[in-house]
């Protein structure tokens, strides 16, 4: 017994080694291949999950652009058999599929969403080319109150003042109703025309009459709904945004003097008081209000727009010029009659924002922009060209704008505007509605 037991242990020590060696070698290549098999596995379901969230993407965009898809073609697409997946791939979908496909839908509806809200936000600082043909219906109301200190005597011993001493305001509520329309001719070029009818009511205050600190008088004025000056543009694309490269636009425009000039506008001299001899404060007021600047206006301006998902950065630089004409009176004097003519400054302007989606309806903005305006220069016949001291002006802004669609053709654009300088509006507030036809 004990010889059996040691050839035994003799012949398994002798083949042991060998067989145990290939058997090692045999699992470490099942192992391989078994990797290799499980990352084929993973690549091939995740480019199926990749094509599905892209298919499903594009089959929304599809359905939004045909809008209301009839119910009998619904339910012959929910009736069709889905892809037929490998073997390999035919398990339930996980979550982390479901929650990718749902991602991707989400983001093609918001980025469509975002794009056409932020467009009619953008639309007064850069254009849109993807309308065939927009109006738009618009109302803004502008606040203007200028307090001025007014010194009426000489300055004794250098250091007391002598006189009368008033305190002039002059406060102006403008409401401006525009309608405007604009058409793309192609995806580079669009005209547009832009006609405003502006009502105004100001108030005239002056105190310190006679030297009494607490002597003021009121006048107000107001005026009928009237034309003013009618713009027209055309716009061309001159570079299409890219990855590196923004969306560039060139605008010439064209303003026509159909508003009511100022110039030549008669003064009624009102007092107070019926006695000539009264120290009540005297004002002079304008018989009629000026809604226009009667010359022809000619602009250039760029403007670039950047899409930076979900912000749209935007920028622009304009310039205008205005040409000189004679008017047949160009004096406030009732009495006389003064023909001459009136040459207005030019004008620089820039401005440079940010728009940004809340949700898939509305849209925010934040914009700077600022305008430098040259001297006026007039003329009366037979005289020399005379600056008209105070007549040039900087006038900056900051507008917050909100956006809101309230259908697939229509928005909501409301405009909180800031005066930043003493020549801007104290504030406006603007609500514009562009229809898609």
């Amino acid at each position: 017994m004990s010889t059996l037991a040691l050839c035994v242990a003799v012949g398994l020590s002798t083949v042991s080694p060998v067989s145990l060696a290939s058997e090692a070698e045999d699992v470490q290549a099942l192992r391989t291949e078994m990797e290799e098999l499980k990352q084929r596995y993973v690549e091939e379901v995740r480019r199926l999950r990749e094509v599905d969230a892209r298919l499903m993407a594009v089959q929304a965009r599809i359905e939004e652009a045909e809008q209301a898809p009839d119910s009998d073609e619904t339910v012959a697409e929910d009736e069709q058999p889905a892809p037929a997946e490998p073997a390999e791939a035919q398990t339930p979908r996980t979550s982390e599929g479901e929650d990718q496909s749902q991602v991707a839908r989400t983001e093609a509806d918001k980025e469509q969403a975002t794009r056409r809200s932020a467009d009619d936000l953008l639309d007064k600082e850069h254009v849109a080319f993807d309308r065939p043909f927009v109006l738009e219906a618009g109302v803004e109301y502008r606040r203007y109150d200028r307090s001025e200190l007014t010194l009426d005597g000489f300055l004794a011993l250098d250091s007391i003042f002598l006189g009368n001493i008033a305190v002039n305001n002059v406060a102006s509520d403008t409401l401006e109703y525009t309608l405007a329309a604009r058409y793309s001719i192609t995806p580079r070029w669009k005209v547009g025309v832009s006609v405003p009818f502006l009502q105004r009511h100001t108030t005239y205050q002056k105190g310190g009459a006679g030297g009494a600190a607490d002597a003021r008088a009121e006048v107000s004025d107001s005026s009928d709904l009237a034309i003013g000056d009618t713009t027209m543009d055309l716009s061309y694309r001159l570079l299409p945004e890219t990855r590196r490269w923004p969306d560039i636009v060139l605008t010439g425009s064209v303003s026509a003097p159909t508003g009511r000039e100022p110039y030549g506008i008669d003064v009624d001299v009102i007092q107070e008081s019926d006695d000539p001899d009264s120290p009540e404060p005297v004002f002079a007021i304008p018989t009629e209000q000026a809604t226009g600047n009667g010359v022809w206006g000619y602009g250039l301006s760029v403007s670039a727009v950047k899409s930076l998902d979900p912000a749209l950065l935007f920028a622009d630089l304009g310039y205008t010029y205005y040409g000189s004409d004679s008017f047949d009176d160009v004096d406030s004097d009732p009495d006389t009659v003064t023909p001459g003519d009136v040459d207005l400054g030019d004008s620089w302007q820039y401005g440079l924002g940010l728009a940004f989606a809340l949700n898939d309806r509305t849209s925010l903005s934040m914009a700077f922009t600022q305008e430098f305006t040259q001297k006026a220069k007039i003329r009366e016949e037979g005289e020399n060209w005379e600056s008209i001291i105070g007549s040039d002006s900087s006038s900056a802004m900051f507008d917050l704008g909100l956006t809101y669609a309230l259908t697939p053709k229509s928005t909501i654009v409301t405009t909180l505007g800031i005066g930043l300088t003493q020549d801007a509006p104290d504030f406006s507030l603007g609500v514009r509605v562009p229809y898609q036809l």
